[in-house]
């Protein structure tokens, strides 16, 4: 789960491999020329697997962003995973997004949850509840106070592949890398009703660096 940011997420490694691979076996049989959108592709590929080191706030009671994206929705509903009612608070990620999920607290893991589900635009509100998905729900002591965080990986339109390295009774510590998703997806994030949100609908954040709500 935490291992040296080596800045191209291991996930990526055969994808990159076999897109350079291709590459440069066209150029050198068909030319440069022919080549050249391979390249691109390749560049891309590149790009969306990189998995850069993020600095953690020293802020206690600070929830931090799972992933880089978009804020798409901050609002109070039912958390169906820890039984409760919550903030919700949704990051989506476009393919051009470090796709690499970090916990936004210290705790344990209670429980980890896959769902099957369908393969709708992540954007949309439905995906929430209707997206292949999986959830961790954590039991983190913030500010001396027992919390339940629940951060769900929803699949999207175009991700067929959610990967969670964690297991229930496992410790995550803010900024752990524990997750990963392919390509477009969101993260929906679970706090308790008296969480503060720090963040609206429209803003950008970044996973670890950006803190999303204070408890």
């Amino acid at each position: 789960m935490n291992y040296p940011h080596p800045l191209l997420a291991r996930e990526g490694w055969p994808f990159i491999a076999a897109s350079f691979l291709v590459s440069i076996g066209t150029w050198y049989f068909l030319g440069f020329g022919v080549s050249l959108p391979l390249w691109v592709i390749t560049i891309f590929v590149v790009q969306f697997f990189r998995d850069p080191p993020r600095a953690v706030p020293s802020i206690e009671n600070a929830v931090l962003s799972p992933a880089d994206g978009r804020i798409v929705k901050v609002e109070k509903c039912m958390d169906p995973y820890a039984g409760r009612e919550a903030l919700l608070i949704s990051v989506f990620m476009n393919v051009f997004n470090v796709h690499s999920n970090r916990a936004s607290v210290d705790g344990t893991v209670r429980g980890v949850k896959y769902f099957p589900g369908l393969f709708v635009n992540a954007d949309l509100d439905k995906a929430s509840s209707e997206n292949e998905r999986n959830a961790v729900v954590i039991d983190a002591v913030i500010a001396g106070q027992q919390q339940t965080v629940t951060l769900v990986q929803v699949a999207g339109l175009i991700a067929r592949r959610i990967l969670c390295y964690v297991n229930p009774g496992e410790s995550l510590h803010k900024g752990q890398r524990y997750g990963f998703i392919r390509f477009g997806s969101r993260v929906d994030v679970y706090l308790p009703l008296s969480a503060t949100p720090l963040v609206a609908p429209g803003d950008k954040v970044s996973a670890t660096s950006t803190v999303l709500a204070t408890l």
